[in-house]
């Protein structure tokens, strides 16, 4: 009775030895584990580069509007429906396009009143008409991030002309 016992339990130890040492279904338990892992870095790359294509989007609707200005003057109306319509991306012109006077000094432009221009530069050149149009858009992230991006995201740009 006890040497059957021992038999058994010879065995069974065995068995787990046996079962120690199997390779077999190993590379399967690993996929297991990571798979979850690469899946959410897969999504969070793509997510993130949803995002970065809808920023795109916005930034290239604010130049639009500014083109529009560019090409045919101010017309807050006109501009704002320019980028609202520069992308099949729910864009907005908020805030709505403003013109103002400026005078260039080097590369930065310093703003102050609205048209007519009745302002002297202090460096001898014509003030110009500047028009600023804003665009923006609200992206909802696929996945919850807690620090990089809240939910949803508000996207803006914003561009600005010198027209004549």
């Amino acid at each position: 009775m006890i040497g059957s016992w021992i038999r058994r339990l010879r065995r069974s130890f065995g068995r787990l030895r046996a079962l120690w040492r199997a390779q077999d279904g190993v590379a399967a338990v690993e996929f297991g584990l990571l798979a979850p892992m690469l899946l959410l870095i897969i999504a969070a790359v793509v997510d993130l580069g949803l995002a970065y294509s809808a920023e795109i989007k916005v930034q290239q609707s604010a130049q639009a509007g500014a083109q529009y200005a560019l090409l045919h003057g101010f017309d807050s109306t006109k501009i704002s429906s320019a980028v609202t319509s520069a992308t099949t991306l729910s864009v907005s012109a908020n805030p709505a396009p403003t013109q103002q006077c400026g005078c260039l000094s080097g590369s930065i432009v310093t703003l102050s009143g609205t048209p007519p221009c009745l302002i002297t530069c202090g460096n001898g050149l014509t003030p110009g008409v500047y028009v600023q149009v804003n665009a923006q858009a609200s992206y909802t992230p696929l996945i919850p991030y807690a620090t990089l991006l809240s939910s949803p995201t508000t996207l803006t740009s914003q561009a600005q002309v010198r027209i004549q």
